[in-house]
């Protein structure tokens, strides 16, 4: 009788984690929803503690910017970002992307201190200050960001930089673990395959104590945790509550309104 229960349960648990197995999703262009995506501008509140219960700091305020259009005829989505830190604008980048796939085709990106990087996936090109990176480059920080770039070549790949509006246009259930295939154009960051499940359901609650139903996201890395509410009704990205190595912790609000 034992014997039985034993092998029984040996059993439900092969058959549990081999669903498990088949509930992954390895993204690709057939599985992004575009129409999802609302246009207009949507800011986030971003902010830093040195411990869970310690004070809020490194104050900042994310501005991105969604707007359907064309580009040389195609239509397209392009998205600005401009972050602002310490009463000034320390980050700036334009994406276009595919107005359907929603796969990467240029990318323009400054921050306060570093060069200017453009990208353009579809001429394979990428410039640091107007300059065209080539493998003959002999600078270690513009050899990185080419070899960085090379790893996409011709696969199917989203921004990482963008995540905040790819995570919308997944298709989500409670218990899939989505497979993204993220570059972050002009960085050193090779092309990624990231792992994100949705762990659940929770409710946020809102302005005149409305709830929101969410799916929570999570993302794990070596010392890194991520959780993401995401609006099962509207599909955006509502909060991030990120923790790295237990010690310091980092919070995404999107922002009911703002001017």
């Amino acid at each position: 009788m034992r014997k039985t229960i034993f092998y029984l349960l040996l059993v439900l648990v092969g058959h549990a984690v081999q669903a498990q197995k088949k509930d992954t999703i390895r993204i690709n262009a057939t599985h992004i929803n575009t129409k999802v995506l609302k246009e207009g501008t949507h800011r986030y509140l971003v902010y830093f503690k040195q411990g869970k219960d310690a004070p809020r700091s490194q104050t900042q305020f994310w501005t991105r910017t969604i707007e359907r259009t064309e580009q040389a005829g195609k239509p397209v989505i392009k998205i600005t970002q401009l972050w602002e830190y310490k009463d000034s604008v320390w980050h700036t980048v334009t994406s276009v992307c595919d107005a359907k796939t929603f796969r990467p085709i240029t990318n323009e990106s400054w921050w306060k201190a570093k060069p200017l990087t453009t990208v353009d996936m579809e001429k394979k090109q990428v410039l640091v200050n107007n300059l065209a990176l080539s493998d003959a480059d002999t600078a270690k920080s513009n050899q990185a960001i080419w070899s960085s770039f090379k790893t996409a070549g011709d696969k199917y790949v989203l921004n990482w930089h963008l995540d905040m509006e790819v995570f919308p246009t997944l298709p989500f259930r409670t218990g899939v673990t989505f497979v993204i295939p993220f570059y972050d154009p002009g960085t050193v960051v090779p092309v990624t395959e990231a792992a994100y499940t949705v762990t659940g359901t929770a409710k946020l609650t809102g302005y005149d104590n409305q709830e929101v139903d969410c799916w929570i996201m999570e993302h794990e890395s070596a010392g890194n945790k991520e959780v993401f509410w995401i609006s099962k009704k509207t599909n955006e990205v509502l909060k991030l509550e990120q923790e790295v190595n237990g010690k310091i912790y980092r919070y995404k609000i999107k922002l009911g309104f703002s001017v």
